[in-house]
């Protein structure tokens, strides 16, 4: 018998084009029912390209996090479809879905999840380790990564030894370690003064954003806003506007 995991994943139509890594078409997600219900996106339609890096703005409560839990497969839509790197996750089921996350999406938290008892390597290399690869192996993919973002002389330290900007690097580096088409950061620089938000930011772009893969922020933080590409708006669980930034980024 077939296990869920190994089903096939679900392949676009034909009329589906490469250009955007991400396409939502009336998109809408309710929580609870009668007089609770809540109906936290509302008829959502946005592309999101490759090679670029997308911002997620609004207020707190518009449906920002709702609506990339939807683009990265960890909620189901109430209504719409949802296409991922040439995928149609709303046809996806079971472990089809589980595993599409974990060899095509990188995750960013504004927590930074270590493990205590890992080293900054270790703990980059967890995605590996649970794809199976040999520990050495894992290990010295995960400290190239580390070396990128500036942890090259930290590959050994546990994450009390590491600075808040530290611990969000090694998060940075666990999130690419396993080279995802898709990178959802969450609130990156919220536990981050303005001076290692902008750092962080500045990495993301530097080892994240390549013309295969697209990148997703949500984010509250306007000292930041210079390092989209793109910055897409909501309000009240609807995409508001999409502004293009294209030639205005920090040098």
């Amino acid at each position: 018998m077939t296990t869920a995991i190994d089903e096939p994943l679900v392949e676009l139509s034909s009329a589906a084009t490469t250009s955007a890594a991400v396409r939502l078409r009336g998109v809408s997600k309710v929580f609870g029912t009668g007089d609770t219900q809540v109906k936290a996106l509302d008829d959502v339609s946005v592309e999101l390209p490759y090679g670029e890096m997308v911002l997620l703005v609004g207020p707190s409560g518009c449906g920002k996090t709702t609506l990339i839990s939807v683009v990265a497969g960890l909620l189901d839509p109430s209504a719409g479809e949802v296409e991922v790197l040439g995928k149609n996750l709303t046809k996806m089921w079971g472990g089809a879905k589980v595993k599409f996350r974990g060899e095509r999406i990188g995750f960013v938290f504004q927590q930074y999840n270590l493990l205590p008892a890992l080293t900054a390597a270790e703990n980059a290399s967890v995605p590996l380790l649970i794809a199976g690869w040999d520990r050495k192996k894992a290990v010295e993919k995960a400290s190239h990564i580390l070396a990128q973002v500036g942890l090259g002389s930290k590959l050994k330290s546990y994450a009390n030894q590491l600075s808040g900007g530290q611990q969000q690097r090694v998060a940075i580096a666990r999130a690419l370690v396993h080279d995802p088409q898709l990178l959802v950061c969450d609130e990156p620089t919220a536990a981050l003064d303005g001076t290692s938000g902008r750092t962080v930011m500045g990495l993301i772009r530097q080892v994240a954003v390549q013309p295969d893969r697209a990148v997703v922020v949500v984010t509250h933080d306007s000292r930041v806003y210079d390092f989209g590409d793109r910055i897409v708006t909501m309000s009240d669980g609807k995409v508001e506007k999409v502004e293009s930034r294209h030639g205005e980024r920090p040098a």
